[in-house]
């Protein structure tokens, strides 16, 4: 039988979530960081994360419409504003078009979404789902992985900049903002799980919802290294490096 944790158990629990599965432990971040992909693979990871960054606010859009409370609300809007901007070239899907601009993917083809891998549609759009359908207290849990990120933040920027002379600290701007906004929304939403999970069923269900997250995450980078690592075998259709240079190739489709 399950036993009720304290809120310090609970924590302590989640944390360990992403002590093991969080997707800093997958073998393509390792890589990127470590300087080890090529010019066109950087780009599939920035064109097949660019789908991730932009149903960011979709999904806190519809986490945003089911609270009932309205200091509730004015506390998760920001997250929208971060990522939208207030106007038209501000926000974190402007800054991410920024590094994909920088990485010679023309920003029409990154938008059109034309180049994704299936496996990065499915799991972003799973996510969506998921915080529609779950209860909210899960919806937020599954928020938890900016717990992590700074961590992963820190790692990716450094390494990026130490390793490719076709990044600078003003195409990896997106990352500046969310060392501290990732901090923000965590705590918020740390205290927000910590104070509703009153029974064992709802700490389990908070646990797996940020289980669901990380695997989220991993089957991402799962599909990139199959696509673009070993054996190579992208998806038709998908995008395609073009070899021997740092030009993007959009597969014609």
């Amino acid at each position: 039988m399950t036993t009720l944790l304290s809120p310090a158990e609970l924590e302590a629990r989640l944390r360990d979530v992403g002590t093991r599965r969080y997707h800093s432990l997958h073998p393509f971040h390792k890589l990127l960081h470590g300087g080890k992909l090529d010019f066109g693979q950087v780009q599939a990871w920035a064109l097949n994360r660019y789908y991730y960054q932009a149903m960011i606010p979709v999904k806190d859009s519809s986490v945003l419409a089911r609270m009932e409370d309205a200091e509730l609300r004015r506390v998760w809007r920001q997250r929208i504003i971060d990522h939208d901007g207030d106007h038209e070239g501000e926000g974190g899907i402007a800054r991410w078009l920024t590094l994909t601009d920088s990485l010679g993917l023309p920003r029409d083809y990154v938008t059109s979404l034309q180049g994704l891998l299936p496996a990065t549609r499915f799991a972003v759009d799973a996510y969506v789902h998921f915080v529609r359908d779950k209860s909210l207290l899960e919806a937020i849990a599954s928020s938890l992985t900016e717990m992590f990120s700074p961590g992963i933040i820190g790692e990716r920027v450094a390494g990026m900049l130490a390793n490719y002379d076709f990044v600078s600290k003003d195409t990896l701007a997106y990352f500046d903002k969310r060392l501290t906004q990732a901090p923000r929304d965590a705590d918020f939403a740390l205290d927000y799980v910590k104070r509703h999970a009153r029974t064992p069923e709802q700490q389990q269900a908070a646990i797996r919802a940020l289980e669901f997250k990380c695997d989220v995450l991993w089957v991402q980078l799962d599909a990139l290294y199959f696509a673009y690592v070993d054996p190579k075998m992208a998806y038709p259709g998908a995008f395609v490096p073009k070899e021997g240079s740092g030009a993007s190739a959009p597969r014609e489709t």
